[in-house]
């Protein structure tokens, strides 16, 4: 039930998007969605399939863009964005920890928006969650913290963007390396231009490979601290969509494939983008971010804009070199 009402906002917001380029279709799938849960309390049977859609259907969707890639683009723009990727986790690290522990938080909840900031939003909390042992409601409270920025960040990048007239490398790997999630980059990158969303969705699934070294840290720390008795599975929490992504990106590459078929195959990959979106604003909670501990959102907030003004300096520093 949710994922047919998440495809039919979808396609609503499709054909609005014809007539509202600068929008974009995804801003007008979370913004439908999330109008509409507003106005109407959705029945639990729905839960299941918008649950289903925002994650499962998401990350297919991921996949599917990959048949807009070329690989020699990728390990390009790859090479590229490694740089502002490590400066921005380390300014994300480093303010987590210091307005972290003037704020009083406790370290596992630091720990969690640090990493959701840092890394790729909801996937890495749960990833960083299992490795530190963290409990529910500290879980709890970075994802909302964390979403609320994402949802933030759709809306306004893409404004910033123009405002700042970034050209569309320039949004891609700003939109990459600071906005948290991937769902949030590939809607902001491809509400600015389909070549800055591209180019942002090469980068932020670069650093989202950056899960796996800092989780394994995560784990040997806790480890170390006395934790030993947690389970963490690294092939739990692994992004393995960054993989099907790239399977793709070989199979468009390689030519195996006719040229129209790939290319129908990534405009599919960018409907099922709205359609998640449209998922996550219809299971978006306006409540539970009013509920949510202040001090946690002001640190997520601190946290968000420092890495998105240490994302675009670091552009304009290696510019200048």
């Amino acid at each position: 039930m949710g994922t047919l009402l998440a495809l039919g906002i979808a396609a609503i917001a499709f054909i609005l998007a014809k007539s509202l380029p600068v929008v974009g279709g995804p801003v007008l799938g979370i913004s439908l969605g999330i109008l509409m849960t507003s106005l109407w309390k959705l029945p639990q049977v729905y839960n299941k399939g918008l649950k289903f859609t925002s994650k499962y259907i998401l990350q297919l969707a991921v996949v599917l863009l990959g048949f807009d890639m070329n690989m020699t683009n990728i390990l390009r723009v790859g090479q590229q964005s490694i740089l502002v990727i490590c400066l921005t986790l380390t300014a994300a690290f480093l303010t987590a920890f210091l307005v972290g522990r003037l704020l009083q938080i406790n370290k596992n909840l630091t720990i969690l928006i640090g990493v959701g900031t840092a890394i790729c939003g909801g996937s890495a909390i749960a990833a960083a969650s299992s490795a530190i042992d963290a409990d529910d409601q500290d879980i709890s409270y970075s994802i909302s913290t964390i979403f609320l920025f994402n949802v933030l960040a759709v809306f306004l990048f893409p404004l910033i963007g123009h405002l700042l007239k970034l050209s569309d490398t320039g949004f891609g790997m700003w939109a990459g390396t600071a906005i948290n999630d991937t769902s949030s980059v590939v809607a902001a990158g491809f509400s600015f231009s389909n070549a800055a969303g591209n180019f942002a969705t090469i980068v932020k699934l670069t650093r989202s490979l950056m899960i796996v070294p800092v989780t394994l840290a995560l784990a040997f720390l806790t480890s170390r601290s006395g934790k030993a008795g947690h389970q963490f599975s690294l092939v739990k929490v692994f992004p393995w969509f960054v993989l099907g992504f790239l399977a793709a990106a070989v199979l468009n590459s390689s030519g195996w494939l006719p040229g129209n078929d790939t290319a129908t195959l990534a405009q599919v990959g960018k409907f099922l983008i709205i359609m998640a979106m449209a998922a996550i604003g219809l299971n978006t909670s306006i409540q539970a971010f009013i509920k949510t501990g202040p001090k946690a959102v002001l640190l997520g907030a601190v946290t968000w804009l420092v890495v998105a003004v240490s994302a675009l300096v670091v552009q304009l520093f290696t510019r200048m070199l």
